[in-house]
């Protein structure tokens, strides 16, 4: 009976480091697709939201074109360069944290071996290390590219009111800030809140646990 007590008893060091990376390990990685949904259905209302203004807009001696508009220039195609360069951006930030969600979901992985008893099964130090150094960096590439879409964005949001006169009816599309704009923009912002909890999150524990593992 003793000998069996000792197989199934658990370094409780081991077991406290296992407690606090699963715990943290989680938080972060269901914070990272709570973040990462929204910022996925953001882009997905700006890209209809595009493909719809395209849908409608006049075709050259069409009747009801508005006043004050060139007939035959198509302006939602002039207005979107930037904007579809902040998607292009953003498509590839939400790319980089599914990368780093399944890093997370690994050291839940890891988390539950160092808590089993036959410690043959316990990772190795340096996988558990090596894998929070990659999602460290993958985490500042995703908010790199976030970053380059939310600034594409906001340049587009600027340029827009800078070019809107004041106190003057636009008839100009190009001039009008558009609510798909805004939703890049916000998408953009909300992808890089989800890169930096995860990147908090891997830089934290992989500095607290190199001197305790």
């Amino acid at each position: 009976m003793q000998a069996q007590s000792e197989v199934h008893t658990v370094n409780p060091k081991l077991e406290r480091i296992a407690n606090i990376l699963r715990l943290v390990s989680w938080v972060s990685l269901w914070l990272q697709l709570g973040l990462g949904a929204a910022s996925v259905l953001m882009l997905i209302f700006a890209i209809s939201g595009r493909s719809f203004n395209q849908a409608v807009t006049p075709t050259p001696g069409a009747p009801g074109v508005v006043p004050g508009v060139v007939p035959g220039v198509n302006y939602n195609q002039e207005t979107i360069p930037g904007v579809n360069i902040s998607i292009f951006w953003g498509v590839c930030g939400i790319i980089a944290l599914l990368f780093t969600s399944y890093l997370a979901f690994r050291i839940t992985r890891f988390a539950k071996r160092l808590r089993h008893p036959d410690s043959s099964l316990h990772p190795k130090k340096a996988d558990v290390m090596k894998v929070l150094r990659i999602a460290v960096i993958a985490g500042f590439v995703g908010m790199l590219l976030t970053i380059l879409g939310g600034g594409s964005g906001l340049g587009v949001l600027l340029s827009k009111s800078i070019a809107q006169p004041q106190g003057v009816a636009i008839y100009n599309p190009t001039r009008i800030i558009r609510s798909l704009d805004i939703f890049v923009a916000m998408a953009s912002m909300t992808g890089i809140t989800a890169h930096y909890v995860g990147t908090a999150a891997a830089l934290g524990l992989f500095n607290w646990l190199h001197p305790e593992l």
